[in-house]
């Protein structure tokens, strides 16, 4: 018997990684989740830190969120993650309105408010969400864009775990995150309701993962359903003619049907895996995949979804047990027309009236809708960077990421008006918009009583009865722009390049051809003289208008990468994807390059 000890495994040799020291984290929000504690890189040194830019509106950014979960939990003793909170919307820079958004969204790990983008520009950040990978010694030596980088960090994390193991450069322990005192109340962030025939009420009570039936008073809990085995941050919820409520079961990327009669609850759409780019959008129910439904309603003898996560309208056929794309490209932005041309950009809420499905398309901050003919139409909104809260004239009202759309028995539309914590009207007789109510929190649903609009007041835990009025609430114009600041490009010339390292050990899956694409549109159309339209290279040579001041360029990226293992037929693949909106002022001293980072670092 050989009593020596074994030499120890060698670590494997790191790859050559660009060094660029880490900014220092600054944000004039404060800390969440740390127990009163501020942060900084040196003290997380000997740490690996991933920040995560994000913002609570944006659906990418809730996707992401869940797809480090199960990093975050295994490497929980050598890795950090943090929380950068961007916003998009004023809202958004609320410090309460964070602190809601953590805990509505269970984020378990510390988070950085910074309502100013202090930390956002200190890292060049152009998109949420956006990673930055942090090695323990202080240095980045990453940066990913949108979603389905999950595999890419598990292997990088467990390069850097070996690589400053063996150089004596990780800290092993606990880290920063204090998970903050729970709250009791009946309902926690409710998302949706429905009236029942009987007069109760059935509320998709988001963060607790269950529905709760409520007594006609909305207060008196009847009995609650589901739980997190069942459904996962439910939110939309509609009647179906033979008394049984489908569910959008959001996280779960699913649609259930429950029956208040027995109770049971099953699924009937969705495989419980996230839609990619590629996957089927049409076909058996309970074969295709969804991505983030976030409201359903019932018109013209089908349930349709606003289907968040991917920017579309989809349709599930009970007669035929079938789900197929109704509206939308899957390209994030605001477009009219066929329904297979028009763009919208998270559409989260719908209400069915005889010749319209109406839709709340948050992140346009817009009313839309779709006619009997397939075509979609807006009624009020300009489109992803402008919003706020302005009555009057249809075409110049605006609105603040609303989240829901409730018909009215005189034909107009209350919007619930989420971000500027109000009811809206939009009346279609007179294109006129008004609000109905203000000092709600956060409303993201709302249902008829009677001559009562019972509104699901989100960020108060609860349901609140507002009689309609007969007249408008004055409220003083207020108008806001994305406070994201434009990027100084040159007329003329001028090239775009995405930036795109496959993870170690792994390549661009091109046994069936190109694997990843390019999307280039802008706003105005005529920002863009050349270069617009989609390919298969993740560069673009565009010529930029000189005779325009400013606009935004659209950019959408996808590339597929698989295992590069020669011996397995069957490799593991993970599509990686993200859409820039990138604001761009021209002017003769410009950049006549524009790098947009998917995955790795711009040499």
């Amino acid at each position: 018997m050989n009593d020596a000890a074994p030499a120890p495994t060698p670590a494997p040799a790191p790859r050559s990684r660009a060094r660029v020291r880490a900014p220092e984290l600054i944000g004039k929000g404060g800390w969440l989740n740390t127990g009163g504690d501020e942060l900084t890189l040196a003290g997380l040194r000997g740490k690996i830190v991933v920040l995560d830019f994000w913002t609570f509106c944006c659906i990418n950014c809730l996707h992401v969120l869940d797809e480090l979960r199960e990093l975050e939990e295994k490497h929980r003793d050598t890795l950090v993650i943090v929380g950068v909170h961007s916003p998009k919307f004023v809202h958004e820079a609320e410090h309460q309105a964070v602190v809601d958004a953590v805990e509505r969204y269970e984020v378990h790990h510390p988070v950085l408010d910074d309502p100013e983008l202090a930390t956002w520009k200190q890292y060049a950040v152009r998109a949420w969400p956006t990673l930055v990978v942090i090695d323990p010694e202080g240095y980045v030596v990453a940066q990913h864009a949108g979603e389905g980088h999950a595999n890419a960090l598990r292997t990088l994390v467990e390069e850097l775990e070996a690589e400053h193991e063996a150089k004596g450069t990780l800290r092993r322990g606990d880290g920063p995150y204090v998970p903050p005192e729970p709250v009791a109340t009946d309902l926690r962030f409710p998302g949706k309701a429905v009236v029942l025939p009987e007069g109760n009420f059935l509320v998709s009570d988001t963060t607790r993962h269950q529905l709760v039936e409520l007594a006609a008073d909305g207060e008196t809990v009847v009995r609650r359903i589901g739980g997190e085995g069942v459904f996962r941050e439910p939110q939309g919820l509609a009647l179906l003619p033979d008394g049984t409520v489908v569910v959008a079961d959001t996280v779960h990327h699913a649609l259930r049907r429950f029956d208040p009669a027995t109770g049971e609850v099953e699924r009937i759409a969705g495989t419980g895996r996230q839609w990619w780019q590629g996957s089927p959008t049409s076909g058996p129910a309970l074969d295709v995949d969804l991505s983030s439904p976030w409201d359903v309603a019932w018109w013209q003898g089908k349930v349709w979804i606003a289907m968040a996560g991917v920017h579309q309208i989809w349709t599930y056929d009970p007669a035929t047990e079938t789900v197929e794309v109704a509206a939308g490209t899957t390209n994030e932005g605001l477009v009219d027309g066929p329904g297979a041309e028009a763009w919208f950009a998270q559409p989260s809420g719908l209400a069915a009236t005889e010749d319209r499905l109406w839709i709340a398309d948050s992140e346009t901050s817009a009313l839309r809708y779709v006619d009997t003919d397939g075509t979609v139409h807006t009624a009020v909104g300009t489109g992803l960077f402008d919003f706020g809260h302005r009555d009057g004239a249809a075409g110049q009202a605006l609105l603040q990421h609303p989240l829901g759309v409730t018909a009215l028995p005189d034909g107009s539309v209350a919007v619930s008006d989420t971000y500027n914590h109000a009811l809206r009207r939009y009346d279609p007789a007179t294109g006129e918009v008004t609000t109905l109510a203000t000092d709600l929190r956060e409303p993201s649903d709302a249902v008829l009583v009677g001559d009562d609009i019972v509104v699901v007041e989100s960020a108060r835990h609860r349901l609140t009865r507002l009689r309609l009025p007969e007249e408008a609430v004055r409220v003083e114009a207020v108008a806001h722009r994305t406070k994201r600041e434009a990027t100084d490009v040159a007329p003329g010339a001028f090239r775009l390049d995405v930036v795109f390292q496959a993870p170690t050990g792994q390549k661009l899956d091109e046994r069936y051809g190109p694997s990843t694409r390019l999307l280039v549109s802008s706003t105005p159309p005529e920002l863009l003289l050349s270069g617009e339209g989609t390919g298969t290279d993740l560069f673009r040579d565009l010529e930029l208008n000189p005779d325009l001041a400013e606009g935004v360029l659209h950019v959408s990226a996808m590339a597929a990468s698989c295992d590069d293992d020669p011996a397995n037929e069957y490799p593991a693949c993970h599509v990686h994807q993200q859409d820039w909106g990138v604001p761009v002022r021209i002017t003769g001293d410009g950049a006549s390059r524009l790098p947009l980072i998917l995955a790795g670092m711009d040499a």
